[in-house]
């Protein structure tokens, strides 16, 4: 069967793949579509690092081809989303409802593939570019055969972690600010996912002034199209300035009061996610959401924490409940809540991958999607 391979050195489509059976828990799938993430280019770049060979992909939809023998809830058949969050179901974490907290859900590196012969890994519990693959059942969500497979694929990752950051990591509601940095596939569900919880104000953030569009489709009232020469939070504060005297500096109250209620940053830079704890209000919020190479720090006054009770917390795949929130994303989307089909920027064969890489890289897409297989 088909794959996109990593070797450590270069990845490309190989044709002596094959993966094995699944045991009594997992599940078989045959793909139809996976998105084209950050990540798995991560692991390319080596900014993510993994063991190799492996069989790339972590954003997934196909059907069912084979289940082991102790899985209920999908049989051979059924149209299924994936996702990598393998978690085990029985600790404190996952009965307590945060599978993203669970340790066995993290990395989930196995050798379930056969390349030319010998063992190959997949990648994060997943490999979903790929014809086939084997995953744990629960990762695997049923979902009605009318929903487009290659638009659903996207909720796996894309839209989980971006809708999830609003809805399982803030408490963002009516009328709050936020702003959104990186008008990617992510921000833009950070950006939806705000505006179904009633967020006043959306601002979004991008270098490339083409995002705005899209931005505003989902949902952004405003849009700054960020440059390097750009005081960014001084911008954040010009247009949700402080409701009272300014006293140390233009738009700013006592120990920096004034700026929004949240900020996600989406790219996973050090100085980006500096730039958003600097245009919170106090009691705000900054969520790490974008995936930064994993030595990266942040420095930052102890004080804006300690007297003004300013927040930096991380996103984990929109620590997401996947069989609570994919169900519920799918039936916004069919009550046209939620937004899909817009985030597919354009479709490609599996054997186009890096035309496809190329485009996302160049920012022409929120998301490519790379098709394995007719439904």
């Amino acid at each position: 069967m088909l794959g996109l391979v990593y070797d450590g050195e270069k990845a490309e489509i190989r044709d002596d793949l094959a993966v094995r059976a699944p045991g009594p828990t997992e599940v078989k799938v045959r793909l139809v579509a996976a998105g084209l993430c950050h990540s798995d280019l991560s692991v390319i770049d080596g900014v993510i690092p993994w063991n190799v060979p492996c069989v790339l992909g972590h954003e997934g939809a196909g059907v069912v081809a084979e289940v082991g023998e102790a899985v209920t809830h999908v049989a051979p058949g059924d149209h299924v989303v994936l996702h990598t969050l393998a978690f085990c179901g029985l600790c404190k974490h996952c009965v307590t409802g945060r599978p993203a907290h669970c340790r066995k859900s993290m990395g989930n590196a196995s050798q379930p593939f056969m390349l030319g012969g010998e063992p190959a890994w997949n990648f994060a519990g997943a490999s979903f570019f790929s014809e086939y693959s084997v995953v744990q059942a629960n990762q695997c969500v049923k979902i009605p055969e009318d929903i487009d497979l290659s638009v659903a694929c996207l909720i796996g990752c894309g839209v989980l972690t971006g809708i999830g950051s609003v809805w399982n990591r803030t408490d963002l509601g009516l009328g709050d600010t936020c702003v959104v940095i990186g008008v990617g596939g992510v921000g833009l569900n950070v950006i939806q996912g705000a505006r179904a919880k009633g967020a006043g104000r959306i601002i979004a953030v991008d270098t490339l002034a083409e995002k705005e569009p899209f931005a505003r489709d989902f949902g952004a009232t405003d849009f700054i199209c960020s440059t390097p020469d750009l005081d960014l939070p001084a911008r954040v504060r010009e247009m949700v300035p402080f409701d009272g005297p300014a006293t140390t500096a233009p738009n700013t109250g006592p120990f920096g009061a004034g700026g929004v209620d949240y900020v996600f940053e989406c790219v996973g830079h050090p100085a980006l996610l500096q730039a958003a704890l600097d245009m919170l209000d106090w009691g705000g919020t900054a969520v790490a959401v974008g995936v930064p190479a994993p030595t990266t720090t942040v420095d930052t006054r102890v004080t804006l924490l300690t007297h003004v009770e300013r927040n930096l917390t991380g996103s984990r795949a929109g620590s997401h409940r996947p069989q609570k929130d994919i169900p519920l994303i799918v039936d916004m989307y069919r009550r046209g809540i939620i937004k899909l089909d817009e985030l597919v920027s354009a479709r490609y064969p599996l054997t186009e991958w890096r035309r496809a890489a190329d485009d996302l890289h160049d920012g022409k897409l929120a998301r490519g999607v790379l098709q394995i297989s007719e439904p």
